[in-house]
């Protein structure tokens, strides 16, 4: 017996197949993009938070330094040992 020869495609075929593939390579071109924005984006923030992180860490006091630590930058009013004792009444 003999095989059952295929018909070669016609061109219809061949241009739905190219513009179906047009249509994905082109989803494709866009997810890129999207990945591409949102990785420069990321990339700022890191860059960002590792600024912050370096700003806290030369705010922090020597070893030896036994003052209490500062890290956010607010101001911390300085207390008086003689204001914390208040007078006791008997």
């Amino acid at each position: 017996m003999s095989e059952p020869t295929s018909l070669p495609p016609s061109l219809d075929d061949l241009s739905a197949s190219i513009q179906r593939l047009s249509e994905k390579i082109s989803l494709v071109q866009d997810a890129v993009r999207n990945l591409t924005q949102s990785r420069v984006q990321l990339e700022g923030k890191i860059e960002d938070a590792q600024k912050r992180v370096q700003r806290i860490l030369s705010r922090l006091p020597e070893q030896n330094d036994g003052r209490q630590l500062n890290l956010l930058g607010e101001t911390i009013p300085t207390t008086n040992p003689e204001d914390d004792s208040e007078p006791t009444t008997h």
